[in-house]
């Protein structure tokens, strides 16, 4: 065979190996299209998820606030409070962001998660325990970090409740459920020009509902149990096979026979539906 016909003999091999390499090229490339356009359809459906799953049904924030260095000891009750609340409302389902000792800036940025977590069918409750003060017939939530010589600092430091119910609301949430027991002696009264006695009247909005330890303007002193009288008999009540107004109702009836009238916890009602948060 002399050199001619070796290189048409070679040439037909040539051409076979090149559409063979193209023929795996082809291939190559159409799996790793199919590759990304699975590991795109996989992303879709994690962000599609995690959207659905940004809200709850039932979401709430408890605060419980003991160590106030302007008091004259710390309370040992609304730790213990948060804490006892905490565990029974994440039984019933909750998802429950708990807040010990906040200052202002923690109550702002739980508040704020509490927002990013409601959708239009969320129940929601905020409990807060420690000291409020009522200014102007409003009612504030007051930090540990609140430094307080006179009523107009209470506005600036403390965190209003009806703010907190106006958020919800803001947020469409289905129905608001509040339980403050705050209505403690304020330690900082006596650097008050006006009297200052226990909370204002909270007015609910559209479809709320709150529970606070005393008759407004009157105060509670604490007990000697592990919760407050308020958070005992609000667990007590809390697995009943009925709704929240039944059970914020049942927990104040409770309280004010157990006291005979001494303490009776204030209820206000706007709500449109029943709405459970227990059984």
């Amino acid at each position: 065979m002399n050199l001619t016909q070796l290189r048409i003999t070679r040439r037909p091999v040539t051409i076979a190996v090149a559409l063979v390499g193209l023929v795996s090229l082809a291939i190559g490339a159409h799996a790793a299209l199919n590759k990304r356009s699975l590991d795109a359809a996989k992303a879709i459906g994690t962000e599609q998820t995690g959207s659905i799953g940004n809200g709850a049904a039932r979401v709430a924030l408890v605060i419980g606030n003991g160590h106030y260095p302007d008091a004259a000891a710390p309370l040992a009750q609304p730790i213990n409070d948060a804490r006892g609340l905490t565990v029974a409302l994440r039984a019933q389902g909750f998802d429950v962001d708990v807040v010990e000792d906040a200052t202002r800036d923690d109550m702002a940025r739980a508040v704020e998660r509490m927002k990013s977590k409601i959708r239009k069918d969320t129940v929601v409750m905020l409990f807060f325990g420690g000291y409020g003060i009522q200014v102007g017939r409003e009612s504030y939530m007051i930090p540990v970090d609140a430094a307080i010589w006179k009523e107009s600092d209470v506005r600036r430091t403390g965190v209003s409740i009806e703010q907190a119910l106006d958020a919800m609301t803001e947020k469409g949430a289905k129905a608001k459920l509040v339980v403050v027991d705050a209505s403690r002696r304020n330690p900082y009264e006596r650097r008050f020009r006006s009297f200052s006695h226990g909370l204002a009247p909270i007015s609910p909005p559209e479809n709320a509902l709150v529970l606070s330890a005393a008759t407004p303007g009157k105060v509670t002193d604490d007990g000697k149990g592990q919760y407050s009288v308020l958070v005992t008999e609000l667990l007590n009540n809390l697995n009943a096979q009925t709704g929240a107004e039944t059970v914020f109702n049942k927990t104040r009836v409770a309280i004010s026979r157990a006291s005979e009238g001494e303490q009776v916890p204030s209820v206000s009602s706007s709500l449109l539906e029943d709405v459970r948060i227990g059984g």
